[in-house]
């Protein structure tokens, strides 16, 4: 397993309305100096696709002292960000699969 992906590490975030929702965090990751999360919901529905992983990407900031997981609101950095998860998840998923035979 790449040391970026993570396993059985769960967290309750808090939402813009105050709602918490359990997630798992699945892989991290450190880009141009900022840290990144990329989490899944901790009960999944199968209401998705199959073979499509969907997944919320949240950052790291220092907020009065305290660290934050913020969205990434800039659509250049959300597409590098995601681009790098996607291909970090591609190359697990293409392992995993070729160890089934």
């Amino acid at each position: 397993m790449d040391e970026n992906m993570i396993a059985d590490e769960y967290y309750t975030l808090t939402d813009e309305d105050g709602n918490e929702l359990k997630f798992e965090l699945i892989a991290k990751a450190e880009l141009k100096g900022t840290q990144y999360f990329a989490f899944v919901p901790a009960e999944e529905d199968d209401d998705g696709e199959e073979g499509i992983l969907e997944y919320t990407i949240l950052k790291s900031v220092m907020e009065d002292g305290e660290e934050m997981l913020v969205s990434v609101d800039d659509d250049d950095e959300f597409d590098d960000v995601a681009d790098y998860f996607d291909d970090l998840f591609s190359e697990e998923i293409d392992y995993d699969a070729g160890s089934e035979n």
